[in-house]
């Protein structure tokens, strides 16, 4: 389920009543997990109980425009540029606690006329892998961790990043990994962000100081995938809301700042059967289970070929340089923060691996559903994990792509990727990185430009 569970379009009227809403954010995450949609009087919104979109709004890059001579991605969308159905999705109803007149929002799934979901919608995605978990009669339990970055204001592109002032007037330094007092520099925002997520029933759970200036994380309480992900796209448009109120940005780049490390979506994983509410990845005895390393074993057969969903832009892959507290492998280990998967320190029915691959910038209805499919494939294909790793991960080679071509090229020919995903969502998809990375290579960087001009 997402926010609430089993909320029915009768309670949602309710809620909206007894709220006194008079306005409605129809929201659908795009590929890039950035909010689409349309803003709705409340009288318009309960009349059509729904609306409908071009079906090419799902189908755009970061910066706005279209794939136009991809002939897979011409296959998969339209030509005509028909609309899309739109239906609430009660469950998600949340109130935008920085409006001024009482407004509500709430997530839309994407249906096509026959009444199918459009296949390469986010959500769909997650929902497809979720639907196999469920012919299983397994049922997935996840815990994001999400890290960030809050800088300075800054309106020009050209100019690097800084740590934002805190409440003594000075900016971060030096780095203040788990300081309290470096996140009470910050009080100001961070109860306007809990106090924020509290009215929108986000449930989350623990804000730490991470390693760089101005870096901080948010852990999610654990539960259903679907409500992760709805919890983690509401979360992200709340933190920028709520950084610009206080005179900054937050920002979910991978590697927004030259020398700081980059920033990560932990995602922790468990499988439980969906009849006896058992974990599966431990036996009765308490030892581990056979699917528990076969689930190890997918992750590291398929995400090197899932990177360019996880790792999305040309700048996540300098968040995954040696020694920057980032994974370089798809290497496991027991209680070990520098290999790709990592298996906590817990009772038996709390084991969990945690995939630490993913970057703060995916789109989170996409990393939760490509992280499930690879354990799925492990499970169901039975594969066995390499032996544990006992020391340090980021001293061995590289066994992830280190580039979006590279990893593209990985995920357009994963055929079983491919099948437990959807073509046709992996054709559009590859499309439109495909034009990002085409855009950023006719922009020319300062690096380029200070060593390149006179040197050679």
């Amino acid at each position: 389920m997402s926010i609430r569970e089993n909320f029915s379009y009768n309670d949602m009227e309710q809620w909206l009543n007894n709220k006194q809403i008079t306005e409605i954010e129809c929201l659908v995450p795009d590929l890039t997990g950035v909010a689409r949609g349309k803003i709705m009087p409340r009288t318009k919104f309960t009349e059509e109980r729904g609306m409908r979109m071009p079906e090419a709004v799902l189908g755009m890059t970061v910066t706005g425009n279209y794939p136009t001579a991809d002939a897979a991605y011409e296959r998969a969308i339209s030509a005509t540029d028909r609309d899309m159905i739109l239906r609430a999705d009660p469950n998600t109803i949340a109130l935008v606690p920085w409006a001024v007149d009482p407004t509500a929002q709430v997530i839309h799934d994407c249906y096509f006329s026959d009444g199918t979901l459009v296949d390469f919608a986010p959500r769909s995605v997650l929902r497809r892998v979720l639907k196999l978990y469920a012919e299983k009669d397994w049922t997935p339990i996840v815990a994001p961790e999400l890290e960030f970055y809050l800088t300075a204001k800054n309106i020009d592109p050209d100019l690097p990043l800084r740590p934002p002032a805190g409440r003594s007037g000075r900016s971060e330094t030096s780095r203040q990994i788990y300081s309290i007092d470096a996140v009470n520099e910050f009080d100001p925002l961070f109860e306007d962000i809990y106090d924020y997520c509290e009215l929108m029933q986000l449930d989350v759970d623990t804000l730490i100081h991470e390693i760089g200036a101005g870096q901080m994380e948010i852990n999610f309480l654990h539960g259903g995938p679907l409500g992760l992900a709805d919890k983690v796209f509401f979360f992200k448009r709340t933190l920028r809301e709520a950084a610009l109120k206080h005179d900054m940005y937050a920002t979910f780049m991978a590697k927004p700042m030259t020398g700081e490390p980059g920033s990560a979506m932990h995602i922790h994983q468990s499988v439980v059967d969906s009849k006896s509410g058992k974990n599966i990845f431990s036996n009765p005895d308490g030892t581990a289970s056979q699917a528990f390393s076969y689930y190890i074993g997918g992750l590291q057969r398929y995400m090197p070929a899932a990177m360019a969903i996880v790792a999305p832009y040309v700048n996540s892959y300098r968040r995954m340089v040696r020694h920057t507290a980032a994974p370089i492998n798809i290497q496991w280990g027991k209680d070990n923060r520098t290999v790709g998967f990592r298996v906590p320190e817990s009772e038996p029915q709390d084991r969990r691996v945690e995939n630490r691959v993913v970057g703060a910038d995916a789109n989170p209805y996409l990393a939760l559903a490509v992280t499930l499919a690879c354990g799925y494939l492990g499970m169901v294909e039975q594969l066995e994990p390499t032996p544990m790793t006992v020391d340090s991960a980021y001293d061995l080679d590289y066994q992830l792509p280190q580039s979006l071509s590279e990893a593209l090229e990985g995920l357009r020919n994963e055929t079983h990727l491919r099948q437990v995903l959807g073509d046709r969502f992996v054709d559009v998809y590859a499309a439109i990185k495909d034009l990002e990375y085409a855009e950023f290579m006719q922009v020319i960087s300062p690096w380029e430009r200070e060593h390149l001009l006179l040197h050679v």
